[in-house]
Formats: C-alpha cells, sequence, structure tokens
C-alpha cells in the first residue's frame, strides 16, 4: 500500500515539473516581453531542449526510484545531481545554438524552476514523512532471536526513515545472557499470538530453519493470521562481506559485490555519455591541440609523435593505447614504468606528462569503444601479469573498461607505483567505483581531475 502510494506521488511530482518547468517559461518570456527584453528567437526549440533536457536528468539520477526507507539525504543528493545535470545540459544546448537568448530570461527561468523543484520536493518529504508515522500506515515488526544479526536488524530498522517500528525480540530466554536495549518479549511459541494480539505487521526471523525447523510452523501460523513473514539470511556464516543478491528465474544468486555497470541500461548511458564526450573533446579541442603538440614533440626530438603501447582492457583483452610521445625512443618502454627522475623524458615530455597533455589521444581510445573517460588506469601487459600474481582482487578491476582518469586518481594515488601497499589502495579505489558507479560519480571524477590538473599534483610527473 505504501509503496503503490510513494508511486502514485512519484507519477504526480513529475507532472508537477513538467507543469511547472513550461508554465515558468511563458510568464517569463511573457513579463520580459511587456519590456521589450525578448530577442526574436525560436521559443519551441528552446523549449523542447528545456524539455528533454529535465527528462534525461530524471531518468540518469533516478530521484523517482522510492521506497519506503524514504531519506531525506538521499532525496535532497539526487534533487542536486538532477539539478545540475539539467543546467549542464541547457547550457550545453546553448552553448550550441546559434540562436541568441536573454541573459535575464535565461537567470529568471532557471532560478524560478530551481526555487519550485526544491521547494517541490521539500513539500513532498515533510507530507510523505507525516503520512509514513501515522498509526494507520505504521508497521508494527518483531524479530525472532537474539544474536548479533537480530540486533544489527534492530538497529537498521529504526536508522532508516521508515514506516517500521520495533516492538522487541522473541527468543528462549535461557539463549539471553544481556541486558538488552528492546525487550525480549517471550519464546518462540508467543510470537504468533503476541501479533495477533498487538497488531504485529511483519515477523523478521534471524534463525536458521535448518537449526530451528518449528519455524516453519510459525511462518504458517503468522500467513494464516495475514502476518508476514521474513527470513533473514545470515550470509556472513559463509562470506564476511557485504553480498548481493538477484534471482534468475526465481532461483536467488548471490553475488559478492553490487556491479551498477552489469545493468545493460547503465552500460548504455556510460557509452552515450563517453561517445558525446570524447565526441565534442575530438572535434574542439584535439583537431588543433595535437598539431601543435606534434610539431613541438618532432622539433624536440627524432622519432614517431604517438606513442602506442598494447594495455589491458575490459575482461582483459589488449588494445592499442593511445598516448602523445614523453620520451625519447628507448628500449624499456614495454618494461619499465615512469619515474619520476626519469632520464628518457624530453623536455617538451615532462610538460606533457605533468599537465596530462600526454593522454589527450585516449579520447579517440574513448570514442572507439576500447576505453571510456572514466575508469581503472590501463597497465602495461607485463605489469598486468606481475600485479596479478602479487594482489588476489587484482583482476577484479578489469571487470570494467579502463579510463583516462579514475576514482585512484583523482584521490591522489597517481604515478609510479612504489610498493604493495599503494598498489593494493588503487585496487581499493577501483574496485569500490565499479561497485558505486553512476553518471554524477563520473562527472565528479572529471570535474576533479580537471582541477587537479590546473592546481598540480605532487605525483604528476
Amino acid at each position: 500500500m505504501l509503496n503503490r502510494y510513494l508511486k502514485i506521488c512519484s507519477i504526480q511530482l513529475i507532472v508537477l515539473d513538467f507543469i511547472f518547468l513550461n508554465a515558468l517559461f511563458f510568464l517569463s518570456s511573457a513579463w520580459l516581453q511587456r519590456y521589450d527584453r525578448m530577442q526574436d528567437i525560436n521559443a519551441d526549440i528552446f523549449l523542447v531542449a528545456s524539455n528533454l533536457s529535465w527528462m534525461v536528468a530524471l531518468y540518469t539520477t533516478g530521484i523517482y526510484f522510492l521506497s519506503q526507507q524514504l531519506s531525506f539525504d538521499r532525496i535532497a543528493r539526487k534533487t542536486v545531481q538532477s539539478i545540475l545535470l539539467y543546467l549542464l545540459l541547457l547550457l550545453l544546448f546553448l552553448f550550441l545554438s546559434k540562436q541568441l537568448y536573454s541573459r535575464l530570461f535565461i537567470l529568471i527561468y532557471c532560478t524560478g524552476f530551481i526555487l519550485m523543484a526544491l521547494l517541490g520536493r521539500w513539500t513532498f518529504y515533510r507530507v510523505t514523512n507525516h503520512i509514513m508515522h501515522r498509526r494507520g500506515v505504521e508497521k508494527k515488526v518483531v524479530i525472532l532471536g537474539y544474536n548479533d544479526l537480530s540486533k544489527e536488524l534492530a538497529g537498521k530498522l529504526l536508522e532508516d526513515n521508515s514506516n517500521l517500528k520495533f516492538e522487541g525480540y522473541f527468543e528462549e530466554h535461557s539463549n539471553v545472557h544481556e541486558l538488552s536495549y528492546y525487550p525480549v518479549i517471550g519464546n518462540l511459541e508467543a510470537c504468533v499470538p503476541y501479533a495477533q494480539s498487538n497488531n504485529i505487521r511483519e515477523i523478521y526471523s534471524t534463525l536458521s530453519p535448518e537449526k530451528f525447523p518449528y519455524l516453519y510452523t510459525l511462518a504458517r501460523e503468522a500467513e494464516l493470521n495475514l502476518i508476514h513473514f521474513r527470513f533473514v539470511p545470515d550470509f556472513k556464516l559463509f562470506v564476511n562481506r557485504q553480498i548481493f543478491v538477484d534471482y534468475f528465474n526465481n532461483i536467488p544468486i548471490i553475488s559478492l559485490r553490487a556491479e551498477p555497470l552489469d545493468d545493460i541500461a547503465n552500460r548504455i548511458r556510460k557509452r552515450i555519455f563517453d561517445i558525446v564526450f570524447s565526441s565534442l573533446v575530438i572535434i574542439f579541442i584535439l583537431s588543433w591541440l595535437i598539431p601543435l603538440l606534434a610539431l613541438l614533440i618532432r622539433l624536440e626530438s627524432a622519432g614517431p609523435v604517438f606513442f602506442i603501447q598494447y594495455r589491458t582492457g575490459r575482461n582483459n583483452q589488449n588494445f592499442p593505447c593511445l598516448k602523445l610521445r614523453s620520451m625519447h625512443v628507448n628500449k624499456d618502454a614495454d618494461a619499465k614504468q615512469a619515474t619520476r627522475h626519469d632520464s628518457r623524458f624530453t623536455r617538451i615530455g615532462r610538460i606533457l606528462r605533468k599537465t596530462n597533455l600526454d593522454e589527450m589521444p585516449q579520447f579517440l581510445n574513448v570514442w572507439m569503444g576500447h576505453m571510456s573517460i572514466v575508469g581503472p588506469r590501463p597497465h602495461m601487459l607485463r605489469h598486468t601479469e606481475e600485479y596479478s600474481r602479487a594482489i588476489q582482487q587484482y583482476m577484479i578491476r578489469h571487470f570494467l573498461k579502463p579510463g583516462i582518469t579514475g576514482w585512484a586518481q583523482v584521490s591522489g594515488l597517481r604515478g609510479e607505483i612504489t610498493d604493495e601497499l599503494h598498489l593494493r589502495r588503487r585496487i581499493e579505489h577501483d574496485i569500490w567505483y565499479m561497485e558505486n558507479w553512476s553518471l554524477y560519480l563520473d562527472l565528479r571524477i572529471i570535474f576533479l581531475t580537471v582541477r587537479n590538473t590546473i592546481r598540480g599534483e605532487e605525483n604528476a610527473f
């Protein structure tokens, strides 16, 4: 019932968004036309671009995929992400468009819509939060078993801003050897009768049915009395880490990590972003930058302008990684990594590496599908072989396409790999990125990369 209510509210919020978006356009343009402040523009094209930008922003950030665990932080974060992406797309349209638009109109229109969007979500959260905690909506729950898992579950039920209210535990008193924060109401047999008389809507069992077969009897009794009975398995008995459960034709499948990019829709989003971003860089930057840098490279030293080296890509497939040559031609290029005071660097090469300009041709790799804008940095084939033997989790990073920049790099973990700890921390950052990917995270990493390049980095050499 509550999930259906949230979905209805989400649809209403979407409709209101587009009503505000279009109404503000006509109100702003009509008001400014009274003072002759609007240029003779094609309003239809701008309005379509604005609606499409907001539609893409909402779909990309997934703000309307709500659940009973309603969090103000989550709504606020996704709202800000949606607004920033909307403004970015709208500014991109204005940049590429040949039409002239009033700056005052753009300022009034965007500011008004942002305020309306923020007000709408704040109102949505306050109203929904109030409804979720009304007596008629609030769900009372109890937990079977008193153990580490049940205490953790009770804590999570209270942390989440949901409509669940925890009443207490049911456990044999002989198994409880400490004072509990919430009451141990009774033993297992007393659970269903208590639930009936106290309007308990859900029962969570942290006990294993293999050890307590009586749980199946309790589950049947609970369902006969229209009480939901849920099993909470303790997978830490098998793997001491967070796991993820998916279903294949109703068969539960356990995964050791979340992989957002395992979803084909997310892979399409990331690929579209890569193609658009790399195309803009190739057309507006590489078209003049590479000829200029190529001339400087050839004037200083003999040899090819590009340094092409095969590196390890997604699914352990090798690909030709493009770079501008920053060293004198040498026989150790495919075996020895660059060091801080490497004598092989040319003078222009040191500048290229310090400013990351030597990596710019890799946008061509992105456009061709070998790489992504953001992802784990690709390593030489020899290093992949060495590191995979030294670090057990090393090959996990190759589930993704390698990137021009990555979470490890903007976190200060770039440059020469000096010891195993440094390598291990890089791998941890690469795996964290894989498990937490979003387009917003990609945009954040790109911003941090540009910022770090302008400010300068200690490990850039």
